[in-house]
């Protein structure tokens, strides 16, 4: 019984995964990672990009910008295999125990928007592919009835864990990278490809090319960290730390930009067809592709978005754990159901898509600047695995009754300062020449590592690093 429990909270909870029971090759994390990574809300990021730049700026911002800051954001993938831990306990001792909780909650409320997108793109896929069968229905009420049971049948997936996670995912990535190339070749051979490369951005008006190019670059950065801290949950599971890094960024860094390249190519072919900027890749599907081929895509793209829902429901109810660890996770998973049922009937997450993916960013990226400066720089590559798990007698990490103020501090002195002065998602405005040269997501994260680092060499020091006694036994 003992051993069961503990089996169960190492893959479900938040028992740290010993050497010996990681089960995740570089192929298994990179095709768990990449079936996440690339659900068709790459395609709706593609569109979005798309607004801002012609056809050769718009691939080269979004494979550079995605890559260069995953590259970064993933590097705290070393400690979470080297301790089999994931980033959320390692947090502990940035924002302490009771900070992790409030943390955790408030981005997977952020990230769970991710997934009523996906319900939703869902819910498009199954109305166009029945109108290939001569069947209309009623957007209305099959939208939401459809949305919801995506979410339903993702979270069935969820439910079983990572091993089940993993062999949906062998499966479903292989036909997503088919389908991919599939729907890359529709595009270009749709339409002369002489005017994809001809099309004006229609976002341009009192904006300079280069305000153009930045703006664009601020959703590939704020699309990368707005997944970053899901991505570091799952490879814990990893063997070794050289697979879990590259298995992770070279999902998030080069299979999920070629998604969105795709979907920004299809934008383009799309408004050289009908003159019209669309972001629902389901219905550029239907209006692109010959009847088979847009069959074959619809019916993938829809299934797709099943096994993100798995993925995601996964993951995030594991950051929830990290900081509320003696909830059940089969009871977070029903939460999330319902609250990404809710999101899903709402609709309105796409709405507000730009502003969505830079707010949940400026939250997030400050928390990747601020772990990589505590593990490689304020601890030394060393934790206190005895006071991150809160037994008896350690407790390095409670700082003031729970919360790290510091760390906590530096999160939102870096949101507001941001927003207030270099880039306002919401409105999209420009507040700083800064914005020019990091983006407002990227300025998050250095915002937030620089001021984390001048507090640990100042009288904060004493307060940050109080671990350090506990560390011989480790």
């Amino acid at each position: 019984m003992q051993g069961s429990y503990i089996e169960r909270e190492t893959i479900t909870g938040v028992v740290p995964v010993l050497s010996n029971e990681r089960k995740y090759s570089f192929m298994d994390l990179f095709l768990s990672t990449s079936g996440f990574a690339i659900a068709t809300w790459c395609y709706t990021q593609g569109a979005y990009v798309a607004q801002f730049l012609g056809f050769k700026q718009m691939l080269i911002n979004i494979f550079a910008f995605n890559l260069i800051w995953v590259l970064v954001s993933c590097l705290p993938i070393f400690f979470a295999v080297r301790y089999g831990i994931d980033l959320w306990i390692w947090l502990r001792a940035v924002l302490g125990n009771k900070g992790v909780a409030i943390l955790s909650i408030v981005i997977s409320l952020a990230n769970f928007g991710w997934y009523a997108v996906a319900a939703n793109l869902f819910s498009s896929s199954m109305i166009n592919l029945m109108k290939n069968f001569g069947v209309t229905l009623n957007e209305d009420l099959w939208n939401p009835v459809l949305g919801v049971m995506c979410v339903v049948l993702g979270t069935l997936i969820a439910i079983g864990g990572p091993e089940v996670i993993k062999w949906t995912n062998r499966f479903l990535v292989v036909a997503l990278l088919v389908v991919g190339v599939i729907v890359f070749f529709i595009s270009i051979t749709s339409v002369p490809f002489s005017e994809i490369l001809a099309v004006k951005p229609v976002n341009q008006e009192g904006i300079s090319a280069l305000e153009r190019f930045m703006m664009s670059a601020e959703g590939n950065v704020a699309f990368a960290f707005s997944w970053s801290t899901q991505a570091l949950v799952m490879p814990r599971l990893a063997k070794t730390e050289r697979s879990g890094y590259w298995g992770t960024t070279l999902s998030y860094g080069v299979v999920a930009p070629f998604f969105v390249a795709t979907g920004g190519v299809m934008t383009l072919a799309m408004f050289v067809k009908t003159g019209v900027y669309e972001s629902d890749p389901t219905t550029m599907l239907s209006v692109l592709a010959t009847p088979t081929l847009g069959l074959l895509s619809l019916l993938l793209v829809a299934f797709a978005n099943i096994g993100t829902q798995g993925t995601g429901s996964y993951v995030n109810c594991m950051i929830v754990k990290s900081g509320l660890p003696k909830v059940s996770y089969k009871l977070l998973v029903i939460i999330a159901m319902i609250y990404v049922s809710v999101l899903t009937v709402w609709g309105g997450v796409e709405k507000y898509f730009g502003a969505f993916i830079s707010l949940a960013a400026y939250v997030q990226g400050p928390i990747i600047g601020m772990i990589l400066v505590d593990y490689f720089i304020i601890r030394k590559r060393k934790l206190s695995l005895k006071s991150a798990y809160n037994l008896k007698g350690h407790d390095a990490y409670k700082y003031s009754n729970g919360y790290n103020f510091v760390g906590l501090l530096c999160i939102i002195i870096s949101c507001v300062v941001t927003m207030l002065f270099v880039y306002n998602p919401y409105n999209g405005s420009i507040k700083s020449n800064l914005f020019l040269f990091t983006t407002g997501s990227g300025f998050t994260a250095i915002l937030g590592a620089l001021l984390y680092y001048l507090a640990s060499v100042t009288l904060f020091k004493r307060y940050m690093v109080r671990d350090r006694e506990d560390l011989e036994i480790v």
